[in-house]
């Protein structure tokens, strides 16, 4: 018992020891130092710059005027008009199309050839043995005047909103179609 008391007391009477930096050391952190922050005001501009388009919120379709009122009528018509996009930092102005028609109570609405099934582009009456209806010429799909899929399609086509103003038939958002239920 003696020799543990003595042990202890032998730690109580020692000072602890006091570490210092090296030159070498202290010239190792302050230049890693120096560097990683040299390193981030590099890197920091780039990553801003990768993804500055995902931070900047999305705009709104604007409206495209697309056709005189009194040009549309019952059956559909395939009218083509550009847009303005901007992918990041590219803009374009890609030229789209719709079919604008009436409908029975005189509303027009316009509605996006793009298939739902793989995205072939749809033709009115483009079928003779599927009369009044859209066809797609690729795999067989077809839809209902108002969009509706009838065969091969998982969904109706996508509608455009509309707008009359001052004459003509504007179109803006492109949404999932509203007219078949």
């Amino acid at each position: 018992m003696v020799d543990h008391n003595n042990h202890n007391d032998e730690q109580q009477d020692k000072k602890p020891v006091r570490r210092e930096v090296s030159r070498r050391q202290f010239l190792t952190y302050t230049l890693g130092g120096a560097t990683a922050f040299m390193a981030a005001g590099v890197v920091v501009p780039m990553l801003r710059f990768a993804v500055d388009p995902v931070l900047k919120p999305k705009a709104k379709a604007n409206w495209v005027k697309v056709v005189e009122e009194a040009k549309v009528g019952t059956e559909p018509k395939a009218f083509k008009f550009a847009m303005h996009q901007v992918d990041g930092w590219y803009e374009s102005d890609p030229e789209f199309e719709a079919w604008v028609a009436k409908d029975s109570k005189g509303e027009i609405f316009a509605l996006n050839p793009t298939c739902k099934h793989l995205g072939c582009m749809v033709t009115w009456n483009g079928n003779p043995t599927l009369k009044d209806q859209y066809a797609c010429p690729c795999h067989g799909a077809h839809y209902t005047i108002d969009g509706k899929q009838l065969a091969v399609a998982s969904a109706p086509l996508d509608q455009y909103t509309v707008k009359i103003e001052n004459g003509f038939v504007y179109v803006g958002e492109l949404h999932a179609n509203t007219r078949v239920k």
